[in-house]
């Protein structure tokens, strides 16, 4: 069940066709997991994040209180119940979202891909890939794992591949194979296939990539131009071989994609902060009280003592202010909303269907529709201050249109003044052919394009 986790990697050691070689190194299977949650830690976890929230800390104080008879005048059923079914109502979504994460995982892990053993392509589920095993991939395949490229069906061993899912690029990048590898077209060579790949470790840098491979007594260095990535599609290109470097969570993706973790909302950060004004409130009112039964005990108490006896009886009036200010706290519990993470938790429930069905949310070019992958961060939409973007083309969906120029002083197009004012119609622009031109550039005239 627990098991032993193996040494860091300094460098990674990987034999093609060899897998009694590369198990020695334990290295990971091609088995993801992106869900939080088992059967057995499912409800230790939940609990545990659950009564992270302030409202359901404070209910299991109370419930703590009303079970000392001394100072509880209501049964602890008046607590424990509404307390119950809060974290069973939300603990019941919570397993649904992550019974949707196995659901995908396991779609994942069982698709087909074509691996190569004894010599024979087979079929083989992605969790059963392992490193050291040598894939091919047919046209508009995604990579099942990291791999070196080996060879191709274009000539000198290129293929193109689509990287949208690691990096948002939807145009084709181009990888190349080792020339003397590249000749390595049909099953029966790539059975011969021996070479042994020294790499650095795994990690997250999807631009980068370190290695060398050692074959027929020669070395030859490998870069990221090598390698095909999990998450990418091959495209335009019949098929090609790779051998299998990172596998599962090894895999770059899956670095980059980190932990499932519990993440909380600008909407639960300020729930918390009411909810703490709302208990130093109470803790106030309480503290007001108390002092008011001790002027009373003190004053007036005694001559009530057989009216309203203690049991145990308590002579001294600061410990009767003492627990008179739990009991207080106890019968003023209902300041302190319980329902309210659970109606937040309805409304984000149903929030989340309103984006899977609102049709203005659909892309027609791609016949997608939005997916609401988790109910619980939709108030995190739309909240957005700054937007770092390291090109014009993920802003503008790689459309560029032709707004103004400016020629030796001249400006064609859309004029607008410092104002912003249009003040008039600027000279209409001819991109036809004009010699003059083309020697007055060419004599240091100064051009100045906007966009």
């Amino acid at each position: 069940m627990f098991k032993e986790k193996p040494p860091p990697e300094e460098e990674r050691k990987v034999r093609a066709n060899d897998r009694e070689y590369n198990e020695k190194f334990q290295y990971a299977s091609n088995c993801i997991m992106t869900s939080k949650y088992n059967i057995i830690t499912f409800l230790p976890v939940n609990l545990f994040e659950q009564f992270q929230e302030v409202a359901n800390t404070y209910f299991l104080f109370l419930l703590i209180l009303q079970l000392i008879p001394q100072i509880s005048s209501l049964s602890w059923f008046t607590t424990i119940v509404p307390l119950v079914l809060v974290l069973s109502i939300t603990a019941v979504k919570d397993a649904t979202d992550d019974y949707f994460r196995h659901k995908s995982d396991n779609q994942v892990n069982n698709r087909q891909s074509q691996v190569l053993i004894n010599g024979i392509l087979q079929k083989e589920k992605w969790m059963n890939v392992r490193v050291g095993d040598i894939i091919k991939l047919e046209n508009n395949q995604f990579v099942a794992a990291d791999l070196l490229l080996l060879s191709s069906s274009e000539p000198h061993g290129l293929c193109y591949i689509e990287t949208a899912e690691l990096d948002g690029e939807t145009n084709m990048k181009v990888r190349q194979s080792l020339s003397v590898t590249s000749e390595l077209g049909d099953p029966s060579k790539l059975a011969q296939f021996d070479g042994e790949v020294i790499c650095e470790p795994p990690n997250n840098k999807l631009d980068r990539f370190c290695g060398t491979l050692y074959w027929r007594e020669c070395k030859y260095g490998l870069s990221n131009q090598n390698m095909l990535l999990r998450g990418c599609v091959l495209r335009n290109t019949e098929s090609c071989y790779g051998l299998v470097i990172f596998a599962g969570p090894d895999t770059k993706l899956m670095q980059n994609s980190g932990r499932t973790k519990f993440k909380r909302t600008s909407i639960d950060r300020l729930m918390n902060t009411l909810v703490l004004w709302i208990f130093g409130f109470l803790v106030c009112m309480g503290v007001i009280l108390a002092i008011g039964n001790a002027v009373w005990e003190k004053e007036v108490g005694s001559l009530f003592q057989s009216y309203l006896p203690w049991d145990p009886p308590v002579d001294n009036f600061l410990f009767s202010a003492f627990l008179a200010f739990w009991s207080y706290v106890i019968i003023l519990n209902t300041v302190v909303p319980i329902s309210l993470y659970v109606s937040v938790e309805v409304i984000r429930l149903g929030h989340s269907y309103f984006i899977n069905w609102d049709r203005r949310m659909f892309c027609q070019r791609r016949n997608t529709a939005a997916e609401a992958r988790t109910t619980t961060l939709n108030e995190e939409l739309g909240q957005v201050e700054y937007i770092f973007s390291d090109k014009t083309g993920t802003l503008t969906q790689n459309i560029m249109t032709f707004n103004k120029c400016s020629i030796n002083g001249h400006a064609y197009g859309e004029v607008i003044d410092t104002l912003g004012v249009q003040p008039k119609r600027g000279q209409s622009l001819d991109f036809s052919f004009n010699p003059w031109l083309t020697v007055t550039s060419a004599s240091s005239t100064k051009a100045c394009w906007t966009l």
